[in-house]
């Protein structure tokens, strides 16, 4: 989650002239730079200059918004992504705007977020990414078992060659069942995840630690 690929020769500055929106470009490619270097606060002051000299370009709300997401400054990044979304339609960075509202405890707007999202059908990835954020924040509130059927449901046949996106939807459920006291199941799913991927987190031992 919170990633973002700019390409920074496509980005148009809107109606500013060429010298402006040169300077923009170099100083969004700075930005960008730093955001890679996991620097976020020096991203984002810089992507305040840009968004100063070229208001309201998408793809520099949506950096601004990603760095905000990793300085957990929430409520920044949920104007600057909504913002984002309200120019491109893209639900692309709807997983960050629902984690940053389920870290507010705004458990409506998680909903409401989640809803847009798979309502549009976005990449896999991305859906998921999503489903894990909906199915956290019903066990935030003590929903286990609303928070196990949120991910059960999207997995009830496996990928015998399943991608990232399925084994970190299979770690969050297998985490639930934990939770729920569901041992034996969560068990099994760590150990597919591991045989899956060994490399993958932390599965293989927590699958050896139950019993």
């Amino acid at each position: 989650m919170a990633s973002s690929a700019i390409d920074v020769a496509d980005v148009s500055f809107g109606d500013v002239g060429p010298d402006t929106a040169n300077k923009a470009r170099k100083r969004l490619l700075d930005a960008a730079g730093a955001y890679e270097r996991e620097r976020f606060g020096d991203a984002r002051r810089i992507l305040e200059g840009v968004n100063r000299l070229a208001p309201d370009v998408p793809e520099v709300l949506e950096l601004m918004g990603l760095c905000a997401y990793r300085t957990r400054r929430w409520k920044n990044a949920i104007k600057e992504l909504g913002r984002f979304y309200e120019l491109t339609g893209s639900v692309d960075q709807h997983p960050v705007v629902a984690d940053c509202h389920r870290a507010l405890k705004q458990w409506s707007a998680v909903e409401e977020t989640w809803s847009q999202l798979a309502d549009a059908s976005p990449h896999p990835a991305i859906l998921e990414e999503g489903r894990i954020v909906m199915a956290g924040a019903k066990a935030d509130q003590g929903r286990l078992q609303d928070a196990i059927r949120v991910l059960e449901n999207a997995n009830l046949s496996r990928p015998k060659k399943p991608k990232i996106h399925h084994l970190r939807s299979w770690y969050a459920l297998a985490d639930l069942y934990e939770r729920a006291g569901m041992v034996g199941n969560a068990r099994r799913l760590f150990a597919d995840i591991a045989s899956a991927s060994p490399d993958f987190g932390d599965a293989a031992k927590r699958a050896a630690s139950l019993k």
